[in-house]
């Protein structure tokens, strides 16, 4: 695209907060309604800001990439973001937004399954929706679930953070505490994904409560337990192929999976379960496809029959050509004619690294700063960067890409932050529009 049409596009969004907030109504036209029907858990002798204005605030300062509530405060100390902003969430303009101090104190107290509820209602409205049928893979849908770290530093900001101690035993040894989250993500094609649950990897009360290490601090694979059953509460008629890295590799999770009804990839990796290639490898005889692809299917391990496929892909890097192996686990019966669509769906997991925690950690926003020490807020701080950061995808895909306007990822929540104080046309003055749907 030469220099001239690239301008031309870019004039096409004149407002671009104005334009995510379009594309929010058409995808979610009720989401400040669920945030003004959360259950307040504040005396309400005392309330100055709805709830709908608490968690509008907080939404748009994850919309913005804002990393800390200071930074918040600063930035919506505005009169016309403030204006603007009140416009946005469809309430009467007030002289202030919430401070950063008063939305702590809120999201102390919220019940985090208050936001659960509104994020397994955006992941129902869009899988009624047509648009993302594609995106189903064998009649089902894809759930990637991996796990990141948030934050890690020498200080340990609450109880529930986990210790991981360097140098062990020698004169240099020192302790750092950290806290993760294993997250669940659906696959909705064209590299949008959204956070169909999350679940803390952290260490419980009884753990809390001990003066020792008798009880073995939380883990992934412990974690995986939770996530897999809150999921299946929530989604109990859901179609569903997990997806995961070579960690996932174990019985445990193999009966959850038969015991819900789901089918699942996993990436394989040798040291995972040694037995399985060992079994392949002894077999006589494999089904090929190609160069790049062979398979076999009902190999045993731990008294299940799994389905293994490798793939051989071959690149040039400095003029030399390389060639990486990739292989999978799969429930699902492996032919000729899916091989390569199981390949495909496999590969996805990377979506969730890439259009996942990378751009909530380096792009569209921090996730890794701790906007609070309470153990509370904080989790309800990550869920609402996960329903913001869904909304700007859909925004990126539906109207960026579709426009044929190119900006660099760590741009596009600057500009729509640069844009919360544009004037608004009466045309984008939607004040009754966009965000006073209310729910069925």
């Amino acid at each position: 695209m030469s220099r001239e049409k690239e301008r031309i596009r870019k004039k096409l969004e004149n407002n671009p907060i104005v334009e995510c907030n379009k594309i929010q109504n058409r995808f979610c036209p009720e989401l400040f309604s669920m945030f003004g029907k959360v259950k307040d858990p504040r005396h309400q002798s005392y309330v100055e800001y709805s709830a709908r204005v608490m968690l509008g605030t907080m939404y748009y300062k994850s919309i913005g990439g804002i990393s800390s509530m200071q930074e918040m405060t600063r930035a919506f100390n505005d009169e016309r973001i403030c204006r603007n902003l009140y416009c946005f969430m469809g309430e009467d303009a007030k002289e202030y937004l919430p401070h950063g101090v008063t939305e702590n104190e809120f999201l102390e107290k919220l019940d985090p399954k208050e936001l659960e509820n509104i994020q397994q209602n955006i992941v129902y409205s869009m899988i009624r929706r047509k648009t993302f049928e594609n995106a189903r893979v064998f009649k089902k849908w894809q759930v990637i679930v991996d796990a990141t770290e948030l934050d890690e530093g020498y200080q340990k900001k609450n109880n529930y953070y986990l210790s991981r101690c360097y140098n062990r035993n020698e004169e240099n040894e020192f302790v750092k505490y950290h806290r993760s989250v294993l997250e669940a993500k659906i696959y909705f094609g064209d590299n949008l994904v959204c956070s169909i649950a999350s679940e803390t990897i952290e260490n419980s009360d009884a753990y809390v409560n001990q003066s020792d290490e008798a009880v073995k601090q939380d883990c992934e694979s412990k974690a995986f337990l939770r996530l897999a059953a809150k999921i299946k509460k929530k989604f109990p008629r859901l179609p569903i192929i997990i997806t995961a890295d070579g960690l996932y590799v174990t019985k445990k999770v193999l009966q959850i999976c038969q015991e819900y009804h789901w089918d699942y990839i996993i990436r394989y990796k040798e040291g995972c379960a040694s037995s399985i290639a060992k079994e392949y490898r002894a077999l006589p005889e494999k089904e090929i496809i190609g160069t790049d692809i062979e398979y076999q299917n009902k190999i045993m391990f731990n008294d299940f029959d799994v389905n293994l496929i490798y793939c051989r892909e071959k690149r040039i890097k400095k003029d030399e050509e390389k060639e990486t192996e990739f292989a999978w686990i799969t429930s699902i019966e492996i032919t000729k004619s899916n091989a390569k669509k199981i390949v495909s769906a496999g590969r996805n997991r990377w979506k969730i690294e890439n259009q996942g925690f990378n751009r909530q950690k380096h792009w569209q926003g921090n996730i890794k700063h701790a906007c609070s020490w309470n153990e509370r807020a904080q989790k309800n701080h990550y869920l609402m960067e996960q329903i913001a950061d869904f909304m700007k995808q859909l925004y990126e895909h539906f109207f960026l890409e579709k426009n044929e306007i190119k900006k660099l990822q760590k741009n596009i929540s600057s500009e729509l932050l640069q844009s919360f104080g544009r004037q608004l046309t009466e045309t984008e003055d939607i004040y009754t529009e966009l965000h006073n749907a209310v729910l069925n």
